[in-house]
């Protein structure tokens, strides 16, 4: 099913972050990593953060909310969004907004996820835009990478029996 959605602006490349991983899963087990809450419970955020609650509806027009709390102190970071888009097991589009101190919904950005498998292995492709800055994208692909790792132990402990 598919939720148009017209906010976000599509003009400048160099605020868009795009990455591409491979993990050594299947399309079906990525999915599921990605959309069953308990299991992106486990490996949500990137090194340093522990998702302390993560709730999802997951059909377009569905709410989905997170919060990562740093390791070291503590704090915690909320961030939301709607489902735009959710075609199991191949394709997932969301809004992303990080709360500011003051719990109001910040700056927002549309993820796109697709989930392509070819011999046991999925390649997952991610589109993340429009970031305010080219500093703000340049985090998040950081935040991402180190989440993509955390992803693929992930997967790699639920395939170990």
């Amino acid at each position: 099913m598919r939720m148009e959605y017209s906010g976000f602006p599509r003009q400048d490349a160099t605020r868009v972050l795009i990455m591409t991983r491979v993990f050594a899963a299947t399309r079906a087990l990525v999915w599921q990593a990605w959309t069953d809450a308990s299991q992106a419970q486990r490996w949500m955020g990137p090194r340093g953060f522990s998702a302390s609650h993560l709730q999802s509806e997951l059909r377009p027009g569905g709410a989905w909310r997170a919060c990562l709390r740093r390791d070291d102190d503590g704090k915690a970071l909320w961030q939301g969004g709607i489902y735009l888009e959710v075609v199991a097991p191949e394709r997932l589009a969301f809004s992303f907004a990080w709360d500011d101190a003051n719990q109001r919904r910040g700056h927002e950005t549309r993820i796109t996820l697709s989930f392509s498998e070819q011999q046991g292995e999925t390649t997952l492709g991610f589109r993340q835009e429009m970031f305010e800055t080219v500093e703000q994208r340049d985090a998040h692909q950081q935040g991402w990478n180190s989440a993509f790792d955390r992803l693929a132990e992930h997967l790699m402990n639920i395939q170990t029996p």
